[in-house]
Order: C-alpha cells, then sequence, then structure tokens
C-alpha cells in the first residue's frame, strides 16, 4: 500500500508509505533472499476499490463512485490534476523505500480490479473528459508515467515489473485479450522489465478446481510473448510439472507464478528439480487458503497443514522430530484424511504405524466425495498420504478391517488414534433447527449420503442446505444431471455463503443457473409430509407450501465417535492406555481441519505421555 488512502482495512497489508515501515519489510527481503532468491513487492493503489475505513481518508477514484466490493457507505471522489501528481508522487517514493528495505523487483500494480490505475483504463470507471481519459491514449497515460517514475526512481539497479490483468472477466469491459488488454500490452511493451500477467479479478484469477482447469488462462495471455521481448510471468491454477514446463516449452510463458502450489508444498522447485515428482504434495485447489485470507485469519492449507504453523507451532512441511522410541507402536482406525496425515507423520518420525479402514478404498469421506461433480481434483489429499506411506516399512495398511474395541484391544498397540470420520445428519437439525423437522423421518427424505451412494429420486428435489459450503450444491447438480428438477434452499442470504471466501460464490450461482436449478435464499424448511414440503421466511415468517417428490436435508454432520467412547470406557477400566480421537470423529469440519489434526496427533506423539 503506497499511501493511507489505499487501506483495505480489515486485511492486514504491508505499506510503505512511510519511512518507518521500512526496517520491517527489509526484514522481509533479508529472509527471501537469504535463500538465493529474489525478493520482490507489489506497489498498490487500491483506487476506488479501497474504503480506507482505518485511516477515514476519502477513496480515489477516476471519476467519483462507490467502492467495488465493500458495503461503506462513503463515495470514491474523483482525482484531480493535483492528486494525479501526489499519487505520483506516492508511487515514486514507496518504489524508493522498497529499494532501501533490499527488494530487487519492484511490482507496479494493476490488476484485480483493486488499482487506480486499472480504473484509469477502464471506460466504465474512467468518465474524465481531460489528457486522463476518453480515448485510449488518454486511459494508459497513468500508468506510462508511474512505470516511468517508479523506473526513474529505482535506477537500473532494481527492476520494475508491472503486474496487469489483460482481461476482466468479471463483467463486460473493454479491457480483453482482443481489446484495450492487448492494446496496453503493445503500447507499454518494452517499458517495464518484466510483465507479470493475468485476468480479473480474483474468482477468476484464483479459481478453484471446481469450476477452473489447470492452465485455465492460456486462452486470455498467450498474446503476451508475441508483443514484447521481456519476460513474462503468469499464472493459471498449476499444479503439475507437465503443465507447467509446456506452458514454457510452447512459448506461452518465460516464467510460472504458482503460489497455491507452492503453499501446497513449498519445495516443489526442488522436487521437480531433483525428479521427485512423487514426492510433490500437488495443490488440490480447494482454495482454503484464500478463505483464510478473506476471514482475517493466518493462512492456512488442506494438503499442507504445516502452513501458517511454521512459526506459531514450529512446524515444517518436510521435516519431523525423530521418535523417542521407534519401538513404540501406534494404530491409527480410520482411513481417511485425518487418519491418514497422522499415519504419514507417525510413519516419517519412524514409529511402528498400522492404518486400518473398514471400507475397501482408502479416502474416508473423499472416497465417495471426489466422484462427485466438480471434486476429483480433492482426492490427491488422498492420493499423496496413500503413495507416501505404501513406500515406508514401517506402515502396514489394512483395508476392509472394520475394528471393535476388542479388536483394538487385541492389537496390542501402544497408542491408538481413532479417525473415524463423521455421518450427515437425516434429521435435518442444523444452523436453524435445534430439534429434528417433521416429517424428515419420512421414506421420501434423503440425506447426503445417500446421493454420494448413488441412490438417486426422481422428479421434483428439494435441496435443503444449512450447512452452507460445498455439500448442498453439488448435490444439487449431481441431481440436476440426472434429470431431476431441482430447486435449492437455504437459510442463508446466498447460497452456499461459505463459498465467496473460496472464491467460488459467483461461480456456484452460475453453474445452478445454467443447469435450471432454483435458487430459494432467507427460508427455512419448517415440516415435511407426503409430497409438499412447509417453507418460512427468515426475515417476516410468512409461510407457502410446496410440492415435491424427494428432499435431501444437508444441515450437518455428527461425528462417528461409538468407537472411541467404547475405548474410553476400556481406558478407565485399564484395558487400553493411550488413545486419542481427531478429525471429524473429534468434530465435523473442512478436510483442511482434518489434515491439521493429523498433523497434530503425529507430531505431538511421545512414547512417555503425551
Amino acid at each position: 500500500m503506497i499511501h493511507q488512502t489505499s487501506d483495505h482495512a480489515p486485511l492486514p497489508d504491508p505499506c510503505f508509505y512511510s519511512d518507518s515501515h521500512v526496517p520491517q519489510l527489509a526484514r522481509v527481503a533479508a529472509a527471501v533472499k537469504e535463500h538465493g532468491a529474489l525478493a520482490g513487492v507489489e506497489l498498490a493503489h487500491a483506487g476506488a476499490s479501497g474504503p480506507a475505513a482505518s485511516h477515514r481518508e476519502h477513496p480515489l477514484s477516476p471519476t467519483a463512485k462507490f467502492p467495488h466490493y465493500y458495503y461503506n457507505p462513503i463515495t470514491a471522489r474523483t482525482i484531480d490534476k493535483q492528486d494525479i501528481a501526489q499519487f505520483r508522487r506516492w508511487y515514486r517514493d514507496a518504489a524508493v523505500r522498497a529499494k532501501s528495505a533490499g527488494f530487487d523487483i519492484v511490482y507496479v500494480y494493476c490488476a484485480h480490479n483493486l488499482s487506480l490505475l486499472q480504473d484509469f483504463l477502464d471506460v466504465k470507471t474512467n468518465k474524465r473528459t481531460d489528457e486522463y481519459g476518453g480515448v485510449f491514449e488518454n486511459r494508459v497515460r497513468l500508468l506510462r508515467e508511474t512505470l516511468s517514475d517508479v523506473k526513474d526512481a529505482v535506477g537500473d539497479t532494481c527492476a520494475v515489473a508491472v503486474r496487469f490483468a489483460v482481461e476482466d472477466r468479471r463483467r463486460a469491459s473493454n479491457i480483453t485479450a482482443l481489446e484495450d488488454g492487448r492494446r496496453v500490452v503493445e503500447a507499454l511493451s518494452d517499458v517495464p522489465d518484466l510483465w507479470d500477467v493475468n485476468v480479473s479479478d480474483w474468482p477468476w484469477d484464483s479459481g478453484s478446481s471446481r469450476f477452473f482447469e489447470e492452465g485455465q488462462q492460456e486462452p486470455f495471455i498467450d498474446f503476451v510473448k508475441k508483443v514484447t521481448n521481456k519476460p513474462v510471468v503468469g499464472v493459471g491454477r498449476f499444479t503439475s510439472p507437465d503443465a507447467m514446463v509446456s506452458q514454457i516449452k510452447r512459448g506461452v510463458l518465460d516464467l510460472i507464478g504458482a503460489a497455491r502450489p507452492s503453499i501446497a508444498d513449498p519445495f516443489l522447485p526442488n522436487k521437480i528439480n531433483e525428479g521427485r515428482h512423487d514426492d510433490i504434495r500437488e495443490c488440490i485447489g480447494c482454495n482454503a487458503c484464500t478463505a483464510e485470507v478473506m476471514t482475517y485469519v493466518r493462512i492456512r492449507c488442506t494438503q499442507n497443514p504445516s502452513a501458517g504453523e511454521e512459526h506459531t507451532l514450529g512446524w515444517h512441511p518436510e521435516n519431523v522430530p525423530p521418535a523417542d522410541d521407534p519401538s513404540k507402536t501406534i494404530l491409527v482406525v480410520g482411513g481417511g484424511p485425518a487418519g491418514l496425515e497422522a499415519g504419514h507423520t507417525l510413519a516419517k518420525r519412524g514409529y511402528q504405524v498400522s492404518i486400518a479402514d473398514g471400507g475397501s478404498e482408502w479416502g474416508g469421506r473423499l472416497v465417495r466425495e471426489r466422484k462427485m461433480p466438480r471434486l476429483s481434483a480433492w482426492g490427491r489429499v488422498v492420493d499423496y498420504r496413500v503413495g507416501q506411506l505404501q513406500t515406508m516399512p514401517n506402515a502396514n495398511m489394512y483395508l476392509n478391517s472394520v475394528l471393535t474395541a476388542d479388536d483394538v484391544i487385541g492389537f496390542e498397540a501402544d497408542h491408538v488414534i481413532v479417525a473415524t470420520g463423521a455421518k450427515w445428519r437425516k434429521d435435518g437439525i442444523g444452523r436453524n433447527h435445534d430439534e429434528p423437522i417433521p416429517g424428515a423421518d419420512l421414506p421420501h427424505v434423503y440425506g447426503p449420503e445417500e446421493i454420494l451412494d448413488g441412490n438417486l429420486p426422481r422428479g421434483e428435489v428439494v435441496v435443503y442446505d444449512e450447512d452452507y459450503f460445498y455439500m448442498a450444491t453439488v448435490v444439487a447438480e449431481r441431481l440436476a444431471r440426472s434429470g431431476c428438477k431441482v430447486t435449492y434452499i437455504t437459510t442463508a442470504s446466498d447460497p452456499a455463503p461459505w463459498t465467496i471466501n473460496t472464491l467460488e460464490l459467483v461461480h456456484v450461482i452460475n453453474a445452478m443457473n445454467e443447469m435450471g436449478i432454483e435458487i430459494v435464499v432467507g427460508t427455512s424448511v419448517t415440516s415435511i409430509s407426503s409430497g409438499n414440503i412447509t417453507t418460512s421466511r427468515i426475515l417476516t415468517g410468512a409461510e407457502s407450501n410446496r410440492k415435491v417428490d424427494a428432499v435431501v436435508l444437508v444441515t450437518g454432520q455428527i461425528s462417528d465417535d461409538v468407537l472411541y467412547h467404547e475405548l474410553i470406557a476400556k481406558r478407565e477400566a485399564g484395558e487400553i492406555a493411550s488413545v486419542e480421537r481427531i478429525g471429524d470423529c473429534l468434530g465435523p469440519g473442512q478436510i483442511a481441519q482434518a489434515t491439521k489434526d493429523g498433523r497434530k496427533a503425529g507430531i505431538e506423539f511421545c512414547s512417555t505421555g503425551r
């Protein structure tokens, strides 16, 4: 952030508008360079996208308008000539500070509909009639001037890059790869030292695997190298080395941007270089990482449970503490995400590990979920851990092994971890219902597990969502694909509201609309009868009836913890020494929570006591 008027509160943006900011960011640059890498920093002004609420400033815009993304009751003011001169000075000063902090690459940011510079390029946000508005050359003027200013400020010992969105996919715009997006690159082709290109805005640039394939930005960015001699870096939800290499060999990009894949596996480049492709924790594209940014907590990752815990817990994504007594045996009951992560971590530490699961496939909840629409990539959570465990001589794996409490006692393990998961409720108890929904026990009422098993109803089906994440919309899509006429009803004000944090909400809505799924929000299902449901509006209490052939209740899960409690009774009777539960068996949640629980159990186990 180059000035207080770019404030994104409550997001904690790093700042470069004061000399007092230099020391802390110098530590960041030094830490990056310590490992032989170049340190780069994006210098940005959010324009009308930043409400500047923390500093109580007026947001800036080429033309007065409301901020793009916030409900703040404030209008961004029109930037005048004096403001433009100040803006250019803010950029120059921030660039000098970045260089003095030790950064090797300074970015001018013009992307994601989060940039004043991008607002000047767009005819929808730039209605000016002076030399900074109107025709293309006028609208690109401030970006050209800013790049020139920054290059002059840092000299030839610091590279200047531009991060530029060549296409706005959020709305109809003149910024497209066929129109002004291309013209900007052509007009400024050799001005920056590096082009970092993408699409806008974030739900399209960092779209999830549910809605975007690898390399999905190629059709929008493949022209850039044809019109510039400068290096080009880009992104595109890359996860596999083959896809990355393909873009480079075919001349689409010179460098691969791999933020999310590097969160999943920080040692991704090393493993590619060493040919250790099977050891890569490949990103599943679930966007658990973006969800934590959106909710203002430290980052987390489904595939890499150490992400965000390196400082707080001292966890390392590759290294684990050695076993204090490698002869100790641990039995893990349950081969889902939590159990597999616990078993992998413990085996890596050197303990003797056995994992037993009652099913015919590894994966727990993911055995079925990965087969549902758009969720196949999530199966990598299982594939990576099973692949690693199968190479470990101290790890034994048993499928089709339903264990009773007596079976567990007979195993004589030094420690038992119960990771038996959770089951979806069928009674309708959830966020809005503390008691079962009347009629939930009728034969035409389903839970998600029947749908996951392929037991599909026919006709007109209501999917009722109080879970608020992905399951209800996935079930609705599965039923629509099978020929059902589907109505999705939720108590929330948006369908699957948590998905705004995973950058999926707009795509969820578009997908359901395309499949003809009726969306009803702010509504509760209050009772179910044969061929009918009664609903109530959340805000008014107004009731109505709807004819249905079937109802699917997606309202919550309940831990499958019977075995755990039986073992606790055995422990109290002195028949077993050490037992714990993890993952959904401890408390149903996201898969990222399950793998974190598994990592925690694996790291913290000590044979002399927990």
